[in-house]
């Protein structure tokens, strides 16, 4: 268990790679209050946000809510992973872009789940080059490593 209370040492018996670290460097933390309609916090108080439900689930609408935070969040995470690869790899990725759709709806649990697209633009790369930055950037991502295999995730590269 780090000093973070994050426990880094628990493994299960899967065939799938281990993508989680071996160290905490950092942690984020937030709270909500009234969960959907009611508002989120960071700790350090760069978040301080109205939380609504949209009005496709019933709510108004005059807020934020989670599903764009996650494609706020994924976007971000996935763009620095790709510059990221693409400086490893000596490639310039000005102009570059990462857009990400996060949808939500009913699952066969009676439960919620989520799916992801994410349009990744890389105007002056050769697109087998792209694709390449575009997977890799996908095995380096914290949200992609995250979500593999938990929830529908499709990269549109364009």
């Amino acid at each position: 268990m780090s000093d973070a209370g994050i426990d880094v040492e628990a493994r299960t018996a899967d065939t799938r790679p281990d993508t989680r670290p071996t160290k905490i460097t950092y942690v984020a933390e937030a709270t909500a209050h009234g969960g959907r309609d009611g508002d989120v916090t960071s700790q350090d108080g760069q978040i301080a946000l109205k939380v609504a439900m949209p009005p496709q689930l019933g709510g108004d609408g005059n807020g934020t809510n989670p599903e764009q935070l996650f494609a706020a969040g994924y976007s971000s995470c996935f763009h620095n992973a790709l510059v990221l690869v693409g400086r490893r790899e000596g490639y310039d990725l000005t102009g570059s872009t990462v857009a990400a759709k996060v949808g939500i709806g009913p699952n066969k649990q009676r439960g919620y789940g989520l799916a992801v697209a994410l349009s990744v633009s890389l105007p002056i790369l050769d697109q087998d080059i792209a694709a390449k930055l575009v997977d890799a950037a996908h095995m380096v991502c914290p949200y992609s490593n995250a979500t593999r295999d938990n929830i529908d995730v499709t990269i549109i590269l364009g």
